[in-house]
């Protein structure tokens, strides 16, 4: 290992890597992969053939690990680099332990939010691929869900056998890139030669449906049924048409094949890490897949897993459907947190953060006691609170009565609170958590549901709603409401809640910070997901294609004559 410095997280990475990396055969057999189920893509990273998975039917034998966070702010959280960081503490303190993490969309790396495989000394290897085309996972998710469209528009050309409405069409198109351009769009133009007139519109990958079947199906038979049972459309008399409907689905697996595989790579400290699959949390489930998750946890002693954004979505769905559909059983959960983002949620300025502000922090410390009540009280889960210390923040070192307001305020839940130095320090600064994770996992699980899948669709919601983010009541839109009821009569509405909502705010308006009181739910629009097996409930403005910001990264990416690149943060 090189000598530890301050620098951008492709810096470090690129001090590491490949001169210091292990080899990927070296991870495999770290991680007691046996060298058959191995496919090298290259000399740092590997897809794990899912057969991996049959070889011991004793099943998960590790203890999980969820990493969540407080609702997210300009501030920065630090989930990803808490994840990495944790599982090397782990190792460090002799423990057999993996990661399993999302894989980036290009659309936030080209987009405002950069990179995703970590930071500073808790980052992932090889850090660009991986934020990059990686293995290729996205695009094929991507060709999946367009043969599937194109099949579709064929269908109708060559005389509509099934009698699609191209008025109620429901698929749609998808591509790994913010372009608001193609959130509506129009096709079909040119004459009958070109096909039916229509409107249409792309999703980003990380949106589509097959991004969600791929993480959740537990094989290649589970994947062709989700497949298959993915509604399409509507046909003149408004009677579902489906994926199998149209025989799609073995080709659609065919394209998958291989991304169905999980990715092997690891962390600069040379700890194995699965990365796979990689749903947004705000617009779909937000976890990597099943697939992967419980490949880590029968190679490791503890795995340290991460869902997408703040507790209330990447965590609620995470418990509520990967968990679910998964059998899987998480032992405790690390609640991230940085004392700059708590001071934003009480109203201080970005350029103010910096500075002690007990005030601020007073009003802002709900929106953590808000996560930590819903974790430990809604799901009964063992939680400890990390303040994840960057180089700049302020921590207990430099502020001691802010770090003393957080501590009295979670002790009061009967939650501890740690610093973690994971950004600066790697496995060394994590040391302190990882002991009280492994503490909290010896625990006895009480893990329970925020709600029953049986229940109807509107209590569903309004669980979520009330229990979860605390709403006063749910509005629900008298047009959805007829699709509920649709939903109800085709026996669609006995599976899990999918909420598509701001991931900036408890409420479904991103201005309001803090813990919002008094406020109601707003359910515009509902879908069903057929194949993944969830139904997505729409609130606020929130886009299933994002667009790119007024400065993007694309300005800062780039790439030298050596093939170095630069810019991905």
């Amino acid at each position: 290992m090189v000598q530890r410095f301050l620098g951008s997280d492709i810096e470090i990475a690129q001090a590491i890597f490949p001169h210091h990396a292990l080899k990927i055969d070296e991870v495999a057999q770290k991680a007691g992969i046996p060298p058959e189920y191995v496919e090298p893509h290259g000399k740092y990273k590997a897809k794990i053939d899912y057969n991996f998975l049959l070889k011991d039917e004793s099943g998960p034998r590790g203890k999980l690990v969820l990493v969540t966070a407080i609702t997210p702010t300009p501030a920065g959280e630090g989930k990803t680099t808490t994840t990495v960081g944790l599982a090397d503490s782990l190792a460090r303190i002799g423990k057999k332990a993996m990661a399993a993490l999302r894989e980036p969309s290009l659309g936030p790396v080209f987009g405002v939010k950069g990179g995703a495989a970590g930071g500073g000394w808790a980052q992932l290897l090889p850090m660009e691929e991986i934020n990059l085309h990686f293995t290729g996972d996205s695009h094929a998710i991507a060709a999946a869900t367009n043969l599937l469209a194109a099949v579709i528009d064929n269908h109708i050309f060559q005389g509509n056998k099934l009698r699609i409405d191209p008025r109620k069409i429901v698929w749609r198109r998808c591509v790994d890139m913010n372009d608001r351009q193609l959130r509506f769009i129009i096709n079909g133009l040119g004459g009958t030669s070109n096909g039916t007139p229509r409107e249409d519109g792309y999703d980003i990958t990380a949106a589509s449906e097959v991004m969600a079947i791929l993480c959740l199906a537990s094989g290649i038979e589970d994947l062709k049924e989700r497949l298959g049972r993915i509604i399409v459309g509507y046909d003149t008399d408004d009677q579902a048409v489906t994926a199998a409907q149209l025989n799609t689905q073995g080709a659609m697996a065919v394209l998958l094949k291989e991304a169905l595989k999980p990715n092997l790579v690891q962390t600069l400290e040379g700890t194995p890490a699965f990365v796979h699959g990689g749903p947004f949390a705000n617009i779909a489930h937000g976890c990597n897949s099943i697939m992967a998750t419980r490949m880590a946890l029968k190679c490791a002693d503890y795995v340290v897993t991460e869902a997408g954004f703040g507790a209330d979505l990447g965590a609620e769905k995470f418990l509520g459907i990967k968990c679910r559909y998964g059998g899987l059983l998480p032992s405790a959960v690390v609640i991230v947190a940085t004392i700059r983002a708590l001071k934003f949620h009480g109203g201080a300025r970005r350029r103010d953060m910096d500075k002690e502000n007990l005030e601020a922090l007073t009003r802002g410390l709900p929106n953590l006691l808000q996560h930590v009540e819903n974790i430990t009280q809604v799901y009964k889960l063992p939680a400890v609170v990390a303040i994840n210390a960057f180089s700049h923040d302020t921590s207990a070192s430099y502020f001691p009565a802010e770090f003393k307001l957080i501590q009295e305020g979670c002790e009061k839940l009967g939650v501890k609170v740690l610093i973690s130095e994971v950004w600066a320090r790697g496995s060394e600064g994590g040391e302190e958590l990882a002991q009280e994770l492994v503490r909290l996992c010896d625990e006895k699980s009480r893990f329970q549901h925020a709600y029953d899948p049986q229940m109807p669709i509107k209590d569903k919601i309004e669980a979520i709603a009330k229990r979860i983010y605390r709403a006063e009541a749910v509005n629900i839109l008298p047009a959805v409401q007829k699709k509920i009821e649709q939903l109800e009569h085709m026996g669609l509405d006995k599976v899990p809640i999918c909420m598509a909502k701001t991931q900036s705010s408890f409420s479904d308006d991103p201005l309001k910070r803090g813990v919002p009181r008094g406020w109601v739910l707003t359910v515009r629009d509902i879908k069903i997901s057929a194949g993944a097996g969830f139904i997505v409930v729409f609130t606020g403005e929130i886009m299933t294609m994002p667009g790119l910001p007024p400065v993007p990264a694309v300005d800062k990416i780039d790439i030298d004559r050596d093939g170095v690149i630069s810019g991905i943060f």
